[in-house]
Formats: C-alpha cells, sequence, structure tokens
C-alpha cells in the first residue's frame, strides 16, 4: 500500500505540473504574444486553440489532477499521515478553484467567442475581442495561480511522504 500510495500521490504531482504549466505558459508567453495580433487574427487563432486544446492530452492533466489527488487523499487517509492529508486537501481545494474558475468564466467567454463566427465574417471583431480578452486573461493568471498552489501543495505533500514513517 505505502507502494501504491506514493505513485498515485507522484502521479498527481506530475499532472498537477502539467496543468499548472499550461496556464503559466498562457500567462507568460501565448496571451502576450496574441495581444500584438489585429483583432481577426487574435480571434481566430483563440478560436482555434479553444478546438485543438479539447483532446486527451489536456484533460489527463486537467481533470486527471484532480482525480489523482482525491485518490491520493483517500489513500492516505487510510493509513497515511495526517499532516501529508492536510497537503493533499489543500491541493485539491486549489485544483477545485481552478475548474470553478474554468467553468464559471473561461468556458463562458470561450463559447461567446466561438458563437461571434468566423472573424472575417465578425461586423466589429474590435468589439469582440474587448468583450474577451482582458477578462479571460485576467482569470487564465488566477487559474496559473491556484494550478501552481495546488502543485505546490501536493509536491510537498509527496515530499512529506517520504520522510513520514508507515503508521500501523
Amino acid at each position: 500500500m505505502p507502494a501504491l500510495r506514493t505513485a498515485v500521490l507522484f502521479g498527481a504531482t506530475l499532472t498537477t505540473g502539467l496543468g499548472a504549466g499550461l496556464f503559466y505558459a498562457y500567462s507568460c508567453s501565448v496571451m502576450p504574444g496574441l495581444a500584438r495580433a489585429d483583432d481577426r487574427s487574435f480571434i481566430e487563432v483563440m478560436q482555434r486553440i479553444n478546438v485543438a486544446i479539447l483532446n486527451g492530452w489536456f484533460m489527463l492533466s486537467f481533470l486527471g489532477a484532480l482525480v489523482l489527488i482525491g485518490v491520493a487523499g483517500v489513500l492516505e487517509l487510510r493509513g497515511g499521515s495526517r499532516t501529508v492529508l492536510l497537503w493533499i486537501g489543500a491541493a485539491a481545494v486549489f485544483q477545485l478553484a481552478m475548474l470553478v474558475i474554468t467553468g464559471a468564466v473561461s468556458v463562458p467567454l470561450n463559447d461567446r467567442l466561438a458563437a461571434a463566427g468566423t472573424p472575417d465574417h465578425i461586423a466589429d471583431p474590435a468589439a469582440v475581442r474587448a468583450a474577451f480578452e482582458d477578462t479571460w486573461v485576467r482569470w487564465n493568471l488566477i487559474r496559473a495561480l491556484t494550478c501552481t498552489a495546488a502543485f505546490g501543495c501536493v509536491a510537498w505533500a509527496l515530499r512529506l511522504s517520504a520522510r513520514i514513517p508507515e503508521v500501523g
């Protein structure tokens, strides 16, 4: 059981780190780069990214991280350390916050951007972009911070679990 707990906690750490890295990359490179694009190009690229990102590799880290954090918590509850469990719990809260932000803010913005239609048929691309960009960028930064916090918590839990002797 200790090997399983460690493996699941390692998987949770890995997938959480991948998610944090994704949102970080958007915050420090993708969105600043797109900020320099004209309105129609910005809209087209974001629409294409929003379609392309819905794939199994993304879902592995996006949803898999919370699942693995939850499994790690259950396994830790059944014979691990209370301290490690608290760090896993904190990671779960941060990861869940990211999912809530995504569902409440990012996805509706992405859906509105898609509903605007193809960029060459949008009458006022500047208005479409203005209704999307600043809010999406701000909340993506918050997602990057919550995922990074989750990653830090689960990584610390993994570190602690390697140092705490087995109970029982």
